[in-house]
Parts: structure tokens; sequence; C-alpha cells
């Protein structure tokens, strides 16, 4: 597998990112994953990093988004915080990444059973965590299809929730960074978000938050794939 150099990622389209890392998930879920020379790569990307992905991602230890999308050193920008939220140092992180070291695509990842997002479930209140997780809770009041159980307790109401907090968030970086909102839209860069499940490894993404400005036969064949 090669070091991506600047060349290489010049050559990748939102709409490729997107494969690589479908491609690369499925070969962590059948245990297939590429033979890489992790020493060499660390000396490729010694002067230099041209990734072609900014995915933003939970601390869960068992969502390392290198690991389950098979990618090497230099390859994505890993952003990770409780709850896949985001705030003005993670939207500078990602205006960064994009517009200034030519990334191609935004995934915005939850992940199933999220501590973080049983914690504003159930409405903690905890030091630092409070702040954190009051970010979360508009995802929580959203819900509107639990009625009875709207705790952690209640694990189809977590998922639920999962999912709408990381459509929120989709939305919330397009309406908070005009930066990235630019990009979007003139199709120098391409948004998505998904779920991964901790169970399987497989990464599930959402049609519905897929903006990727490209001839629509593309946009076409990456939702059939």
């Amino acid at each position: 597998m090669k070091t991506l150099n600047k060349e290489l990622q010049d050559a990748i389209t939102p709409t490729m990112a997107i494969e690589l890392l479908k491609d690369g998930n499925k070969r962590f879920v059948n245990n297939l994953k590429v033979n890489r020379n992790l020493l060499q790569q660390a000396n490729d990307t010694s002067d230099g990093q041209h990734p072609f992905a900014v995915i933003l991602s939970c601390i869960d230890s068992r969502t390392s988004a290198e690991l389950i999308f098979d990618q090497g050193l230099g390859d994505v920008f890993s952003v990770r915080i409780a709850g896949n939220i985001i705030n003005e140092d993670i939207l500078g992180s990602m205006e960064f990444g994009c517009k200034v070291a030519g990334a191609k695509v935004i995934v915005v990842l939850g992940h199933t059973k999220c501590g973080a997002v049983k914690g504003a479930c159930d409405h903690v209140e905890m030091g630092n965590l409070t702040a954190l997780l009051s970010k979360i809770q508009p995802a929580v009041y959203d819900e509107k299809t639990e009625i009875e159980n709207r705790s952690s307790t209640n694990n189809e109401f977590v998922e639920k929730v999962a999912t709408i907090n990381v459509k929120r968030t989709v939305h919330a970086i397009m309406e908070r960074s005009p930066i990235l909102k630019d990009m979007i839209e003139s199709g120098a860069i391409g948004i998505v978000g998904g779920t991964h499940e901790i169970s399987t490894g497989l990464v599930h993404f959402y049609e519905d938050t897929l903006i990727i400005n490209e001839p629509v036969d593309n946009i076409v064949n990456l939702i059939a794939s």
C-alpha cells in the first residue's frame, strides 16, 4: 500500500475517498487488513502529510478510525471526543484538515452502545462532563418515538439518540463553519455521517447525510455500492 503524497491526494475525489473508507471497513470486518510497513510510512510522511479524510469519532477504545477503516499512517485525520460532538476547536481542526492539508471528505462517526450518549439520556452531571453531555442533549429531546422509558436502560432509545446526534453534528458542521460549508457546496470536499457497530465492526453510512457535489452518476454509484 502506497503512502499518500500530494499527487495521490490530489487525484482522490470526495466520492473516491468514501469508497476507500468503505473498502477499508470491508477488509476490517473480514480480517483482511492490508500488509503495511508502518515504519516506512512513518519515514515517508516525516516531511509532510496528505490525508484524504477527516474522521470525527468517539474516544471509545473500540472505535479507532484507523483500525476500523484499515488505514495507515498519513491516511486520515482522526478527531476523537466523547460522543463525537463538535466545538470551536474541533471545527478549527477540520478546517485545517480540509482547507490547508487537502482532505477530501469529513465523516462524523458515531457508534453503538455509546457511553456518552447513555450519559446524556440519563442527564448525568459530573464535573466538566456536564458541559460535554449538554451538547448531546438536543438529540435526546429530538427523539420522540420512545415514550415510556427514555433512559440508558432502553437500548433502542440510546441507539436512536446516537443516530440523531450524528445527523445533528453533520448539520452543525455546515452551519457553524462557513469555510467547510463553502468547500462542500463547491464540491471540493464531501461530508457524511455514519455509525460503527462495535459488535461486528461494520460501519453503516447514512444516505440522508451524504453531501457530495459531484456528477450525479458518481453519487448514484456511491449510494448503491
